[in-house]
Formats: structure tokens, C-alpha cells, sequence
């Protein structure tokens, strides 16, 4: 047997997350293996916002699950020094098979596939008694804390005016999520096959609970950029009506940090599709500088 974790030993093992624990009990099998539970319940709070009267676990804590057993595991090769953090470098081939919802158990697992020069590479999946639900290829790393350097450039052009495409209240009518989990503000513009959706990052954002040092999580950046695509998609006539589901990630990478202060610009282009399934890339950028980048899928389906 190997190494077992129980809550608190997860906590001290991973402090950055202590609050937003995605396990509920690990066990590293050997250096290149580690499994770990995670039990779903009415009460988690996300499923307030994801959503109302549907509960569902969002694909993205699904990967923050696995991101999170994955650090376990390679932490001490990682061996983050002080001022540095272990983040999603990038992340492929990432698929949501299978809902999970309350009452469900899940397992989580993880293996290192490879190794270079402090960037370690795993192969990841979650499953429930039904079978796969989620897969993914990640690749964890180490950078220093962000140290922001000047103030944000405000009243750019991307701020909230009168001319929006979408406001919040047109945004939330179109799409079923909500307190904690609704995390795009407008949408700006469209044009042809482009939207640009605006996300303000405060400090208190929920997901940045005790966070000595607030990073907006990569996988929550997959979940923002997926949102803006999918709120300009739902807004278009013939799919009045109709929900949109994350399927897949089949890219995605961190450049720069994002961090409270920042206005989050995301660009999405979404070529015209024939059928159900939506696909687009999103390239997100800071007072001009691009922070993060990603390829999606979606399906639009009758509520």
C-alpha cells in the first residue's frame, strides 16, 4: 500500500486549495500513480450555479480534481521554492463523457507520463460508477507569484456602456448558470464569427477563498472563455430556447497570470456549424497582452 491521505493531510499537503478541495481522500500507489475520491453531495455549493434545479458538477472542477491529485503527487519533483506557485502550464485532449451529479461517487486518477526540467506531464481521468466521465492530458509547471507593476489602464473601450451586445441581464437570460458559477459580465461586441466578452477579476471572486495569493485557476479560464462562446452562440435566433454543455478542451494554455485588477478581454471565434456541436478558440488578453489561450467544444441541446 502506499501513501493514504486523509482531509486534513490534503489540506497541509496542498494549502493553496485547502478551501476548494476537489478530494475527499488520496493515496499515492507509487511515483508514478496516485488515485483519489471524491463524494458529491447536494450541499457542494457549486452546484447552486450549475445549475439551478439541474445540478450538475462542472467539467472544469472535474480537471481541478485531477489538476489537484496530480500536484500531490509531483509536488516534491516540482519542488515549488518560496515566491513560486505550481500552475496548468497547458492542457489537451480533454473530454467531459458523463455527467456527474449529487449522490455520485467519483474516482480520480492520475499517472506521470513524462518529465522535463521541472514540467511534469500527466494522463488523468475521472470516473463514477457508470464509467468514464472525464479525461485529460496535463501538463503542471512552476512560475513566480505574480507581482503586478502598475495599475490597470481603465475606461479602454472594453468597459460597460450603452452599446453592449449583450448585457448582464441578456447574459443571464440566455444562460441557466448563476452564484457561484456564472463568470462572464457581458458581451461586448460580435461580428461575423468574433465575439469579445469582458470578465473583471475581483478579489472576491469565491474561487480565490483562501488564496495568500489570488491566481485565477486555468481551469476556470477554460469555463470563462467557454461561456462567452457559448452566451453569443445561444443569442442567435435558431437557438432560442436551447442550453449549451462544455464537451471538450482540446487545447488550452496559461501565458501570463490573471490576478484581481485585471479586465479579462476574451475573443472567441466561432465558425458557423451545421450541426449540434459547436467548436472555437478563445484567446484572452490583459490591457492588450495575451494571458491565456484555448480551443473548445460545446453542444447546443433543447432545454
Amino acid at each position: 500500500m502506499g501513501k493514504l491521505y486523509d482531509v486534513c493531510a490534503l489540506k497541509k499537503a496542498l494549502p493553496e486549495w485547502s478551501q476548494r478541495l476537489m478530494l475527499d481522500r488520496a493515496e499515492i500507489i507509487d511515483e508514478t500513480h496516485a488515485v483519489a475520491v471524491k463524494n458529491l453531495t447536494n450541499n457542494e455549493e457549486f452546484f447552486n450555479g450549475h445549475f439551478p434545479n439541474h445540478p450538475i458538477m462542472p467539467g472544469v472542477l472535474q480537471v481541478e480534481a485531477m489538476r489537484q491529485l496530480a500536484e500531490l503527487l509531483g509536488r516534491e519533483k516540482l519542488a515549488p521554492a518560496e515566491g513560486e506557485y505550481i500552475y496548468i502550464k497547458s492542457m489537451g485532449k480533454t473530454r467531459f463523457r458523463r455527467p456527474n451529479v449529487p449522490g455520485d461517487r467519483i474516482k480520480v486518477e492520475v499517472e506521470l507520463i513524462a518529465e522535463n526540467d521541472r514540467e511534469l506531464t500527466f494522463k488523468t481521468e475521472i470516473s463514477n460508477a457508470a464509467g468514464a466521465a472525464c479525461d485529460s492530458q496535463i501538463t503542471l509547471a512552476v512560475r513566480p507569484l505574480p507581482a503586478p507593476k502598475a495599475m490597470p489602464e481603465l475606461f479602454n473601450g472594453a468597459d460597460r456602456s450603452a452599446e453592449l451586445k449583450l448585457n448582464e441581464e441578456a447574459t443571464k437570460a440566455l444562460m441557466p448558470h448563476r452564484y457561484p458559477f456564472l463568470l462572464i459580465d457581458y458581451v461586448l461586441k460580435e461580428e461575423g464569427t468574433t465575439i469579445v466578452a469582458v470578465k473583471n477579476v475581483s478579489a472576491n471572486e469565491p474561487v480565490f477563498a483562501g488564496m495568500e495569493a489570488p491566481v485565477m485557476p486555468e481551469n476556470i479560464l477554460c469555463e470563462i472563455g467557454a461561456q462567452a462562446g457559448c452566451a453569443c452562440v445561444l443569442s442567435r435566433p435558431e437557438n432560442e430556447g436551447k442550453l449549451g454543455f462544455f464537451m471538450s478542451i482540446d487545447f488550452a494554455e496559461s501565458l501570463i497570470p490573471v490576478v484581481p485588477g485585471d479586465q479579462l478581454v476574451i475573443v472567441c471565434v466561432l465558425p458557423p456549424s451545421k450541426s449540434r456541436f459547436g467548436k472555437g478558440s478563445c484567446r484572452m488578453t490583459v490591457d492588450g497582452v495575451e494571458v491565456f489561450k484555448s480551443a473548445i467544444m460545446f453542444a447546443i441541446v433543447d432545454a
